[in-house]
């Protein structure tokens, strides 16, 4: 009347199944390559100090140069030329009625035509060099 006999028998298991332990490692490195991305906004950076970056800027020694999408360049809105340009800047810095430059580019200008402006302006010994923007407008969102 035994119906199980065959059970007092035991064996040791040899092997081992690694397929849930691959499919556990195949999950991580998914979750890993999905959110490292995402970490490198989240670093906290400290902005470096300066004494320099304290000074006040005297409204009335600040330029403003303009650039249109025809690569026209107008210094406080009259018409100049870069060596113009160039040389009015170094005069400027030289006399001490000129200590910094808005730099105001359309949207549509060549980066090369910006870049030569920013040239003339470090060759006149300018420093202070800020470019003017505006934030982009978002469309169908608010």
């Amino acid at each position: 009347m035994r119906r199980f006999s065959d059970r007092h028998h035991l064996s040791t298991l040899s092997e081992l199944n690694i397929t849930p332990l691959l499919d556990l490692a195949f999950v991580l490195l998914i979750i890993f390559m999905i959110t490292t991305p995402l970490l490198d906004n989240s670093l906290d950076l400290v902005a470096p100090t300066s004494n320099v970056a304290s000074t006040q800027i005297d409204p009335a020694k600040v330029r403003t140069v303009s650039i249109d999408r025809f690569e026209a360049l107008k210094l406080d809105e009259e018409p100049v030329t870069l060596e113009q340009l160039a040389a009015t800047m170094a005069a400027g810095r030289e006399a001490g009625s000129t200590s910094a430059v808005i730099v105001r580019p359309h949207r549509d200008l060549p980066v090369q035509k910006l870049v030569s402006v920013m040239d003339v302006l470090q060759r006149a010994g300018i420093t202070q060099v800020g470019l003017a923007t505006q934030p982009e407008k978002q469309s169908g969102k608010e």
